[in-house]
């Protein structure tokens, strides 16, 4: 099963936003990084198009993940794509 969670790395260890499988550690390889996050200035940077493609394939959103997609509305694109294919 394939999650999208945070992952420390780069520089002073920000977060990033990454599609990875649920049996890797935290710091393992990452099948794609999708966004990143930055808590202190309030930043969020998502790439719509590829968090899509992983939603729609299975994927699962951690907690932290799942409240920074829905703030950023990315949950309503799903619901519209999903009607489209039907």
């Amino acid at each position: 099963m394939v999650k999208l969670r945070l992952k420390r790395c780069g520089r002073k260890q920000r977060a990033t936003i990454v599609a990875i499988d649920a049996r890797s550690r935290r710091e393992g390889k990452a099948l794609r990084k999708v966004g990143f996050y930055d808590p202190m200035k309030n930043q969020t940077y998502l790439n719509v198009p590829a968090i899509l493609y992983f939603l729609e394939r299975g994927a699962r959103p951690t907690g932290t993940v799942h409240n920074l997609l829905k703030k950023a509305e990315v949950f309503k694109e799903l619901s519209s794509n999903q009607t489209k294919l039907n």
